[in-house]
């Protein structure tokens, strides 16, 4: 989480003012009155501001001039009742709690694409009385249900369900039994305990009786004993399968092997300490990374694909999370929360001399042509990916900040860091580090933005916003009061939301998005400073999956962002509390979005360049920020 947030702070700069020339803004593009009262407003990945009302949820496009959709089949929805599927056009709304007995409590699911503004499915008009599991399965683009569904005979309408419907098409693909409907004897819990997992030729379903397979017409294939299987993972040939079942307290994680035909392939389950929060096939073996929250930290194993037994006889020891863990050709690669990077190779040895002593919190880690460049909030420094050696004869240390910037200054080869009001400069080649510039922001704020613009330097905080030249000299700083401290918080999470969109790009399947294949899941190590590398396979990973809304989002990203060359920040005009968007390379506001309103909340959608701002309790604006 504190990654997450020195993530956003990257995105977050929001400039300064100067009136000169400002256009005004005060008339709307777009006015949306939804008639009822709104309570929150999301941002989503695809471009599209989801508000949720009294009513229900209501999706508009800034394109059009009514919204996209208006969903109010299930009355007021409260933020826990409305999940947005990362890396997906999809909501999915729930009410109501599964049980695994029919008749206790009234369950209902609808899934809702927000881009084309459909209602792919509906419990309600599907006949389904209750949902236990409803799960998306990506790039497959299949929806996988469960429960009680109220059809057939008096014995069908009582026995649990699987239905499996195509998201494109919005129609049924197949559907079957839990259980022989009728079925005489002690009654059996057939409860589904995970997430199912789709293959090219079968459907597993994880349940508290143990593993069942389908085909995709719905026969029987095989059943296997394992229970309670919360999520699964096959290799590439569709052959081999994990299954990773929690134990009932939570505190360890157990691993099945299973076959394609429902044999298990191990001896025994193998039992890692904590939840694993990363799994990867490879060659050499299985690497696995399970957190211990209680203990707060991390162990790393590295299993056999055949027998599940450990292949090193030593684990490293973590000493804390591991915040970062990359696969490379000759080894894993991690860096830890609290601080430390080491790498070991597959047959557990140590690559790096020596554990790497870092400060806490490694907000980047990442390859450049001299090596690995590390940042954390107290140091800064290069090493040999080899060996760990370090590249620049000591490392770059700074008193703690809650925010550090970096860039690389391609013209002068060198990295340039931004840490507690020092501008800190280091030659690429010689690794010789010297302080290139102070900077004192007001409101005693440090820069979070940092790139370079034609050869000078751009710096940004919430509030300020500077331009310094090669030298250090500064061309321009420019400061503009902040309204209030509650109307700055609004702000920062209309930012956070743009800026987590593009992380949810890159680590959907590390949010649990996908677990049900290699589908998104990566562990290499990113290039310093190649945003646009992650936004490109954000583009890809949409564009193969060959649905018109993946296809309409894939084109969103590869778009260059609308506000590549402005910023915008919210603060007191003369009238009022109002948006500002400005220019980077001269620091002039070219124009003025009066708020009218104290505490304002509102998204900015930085992509394509629109403004959304909550007028009153019922009614929202949009305004097309490119003009």
């Amino acid at each position: 989480m504190r990654h997450l947030k020195q993530f956003v702070l990257l995105f977050a700069g929001i400039l300064i003012v100067n009136y000169v020339n400002a256009q005004k803004a005060e008339t709307p593009n777009q006015t949306y009155n939804l008639g009822t009262k709104i309570n929150e407003m999301t941002l989503t990945v695809g471009g599209i501001l989801v508000a949720a009302t009294n009513d229900g949820l209501v999706g508009i496009d800034p394109k059009q001039s009514a919204p996209v959709f208006t969903f109010n089949n299930f009355g007021k929805l409260s933020p826990e009742e409305t999940e947005f599927i990362p890396a997906s056009p999809y909501i999915v709304v729930s009410q109501g709690v599964g049980s695994k007995f029919a008749g206790i409590a009234k369950t209902k699911r609808a899934v809702i694409n927000y881009v084309n503004g459909k209602v792919i499915f509906n419990s309600e008009t599907d006949n389904w009385n209750q949902i236990y599991t409803c799960n998306i399965v990506l790039p497959q683009n299949k929806l996988i249900i469960s429960g009680i569904q109220k059809e057939g005979d008096k014995f069908e309408k009582m026995t649990p369900k699987v239905a499996v419907y195509d998201l494109s098409t919005q129609k049924l693909d197949f559907s079957f039994f839990l259980d022989k409907p009728g079925r005489v004897g002690i009654a059996k819990d057939f409860s589904v305990t995970g997430v199912p997992l789709l293959l090219k030729e079968i459907l597993i379903i994880p349940t508290a009786q143990g593993l069942l397979a389908k085909s995709h017409k719905g026969d029987d294939l095989w059943q296997c004993k394992i229970k309670g299987v919360n999520w699964m993972v096959s290799d590439e040939t569709e052959k081999e399968i994990y299954g990773f079942e929690t134990t009932t307290n939570g505190k360890n994680t157990r691993i099945h092997k299973i076959g394609s035909n429902g044999e298990e392939l191990w001896k025994d389950d193998r039992k890692v300490q904590g939840n694993v929060s990363n799994f990867q096939i490879l060659p050499e073996g299985l690497a696995v990374v399970s957190d211990r929250v209680a203990a707060e930290e991390s162990e790393i194993a590295f299993l056999s694909a055949s027998t599940g037994e450990d292949l090193w006889e030593k684990a490293p020891k973590t000493k804390g999370f591991v915040q970062h863990f990359y696969v490379q050709d000759d080894g894993i690669l991690f860096g830890i929360q609290q601080g430390g990077i080491n790498k070991i190779s597959f047959d557990g040895k140590t690559l790096f001399k020596k554990p790497l002593k870092t400060g806490e919190n490694i907000m980047v880690m990442a390859e450049s042509p001299q090596g690995l460049i590390y940042i954390t909030s107290e140091d800064a420094n290069i090493v040999n990916l080899k060996t760990g050696d370090q590249v620049w004869d000591k490392p770059l240390k700074y008193k703690n900040s809650s925010a550090v910037a970096s860039t690389f200054d391609r013209t002068q080869n060198r990295y340039l860091i931004a840490a507690d009001g020092d501008i800190y400069a280091i030659d690429a080649s010689s690794g010789t580090a010297n302080e290139l510039a102070k900077v004192k922001f007001e409101e005693k704020e440090v820069a979070n933005t940092m790139e370079m613009r034609n050869g000078n330097i751009f710096l940004s905080s919430s509030q300020n916003v500077m331009t310094l030249g090669s030298d250090g000299n500064e061309i321009y700083h420019e400061y503009f009061k902040s309204p209030s401290q509650s109307g700055f918080v609004k702000v920062l999470s209309g930012v956070v939301a743009v800026a987590s969109t593009g992380l949810a790009m890159a680590h959907a399947a590390k949010a649990g998005m996908n677990r049900t294949n290699s589908y998104g899941s990566s562990n290499d190590l990113s290039n310093y400073n190649d945003y646009g590398k992650e936004n490109k396979r954000a583009a890809d990973m949409f564009a193969s999956i060959g649905d018109a809304s993946f296809a309409m989002m894939s084109k969103r990203f590869k778009a260059t962002a609308a506000t590549e060359n402005s910023q915008f920040i919210l603060t007191k005009l003369d009238s009022g509390v109002g948006l500002v968007k400005v220019n980077k390379d001269s620091g002039k506001v070219e124009k003025e979005i009066l708020l009218k309103d104290k505490k304002p909340e509102y998204q900015v959608d930085e992509i394509a360049g629109v403004l959304y701002y909550k007028a009153d309790d019922k009614t929202i604006y949009a305004y097309n920020l490119q003009k």
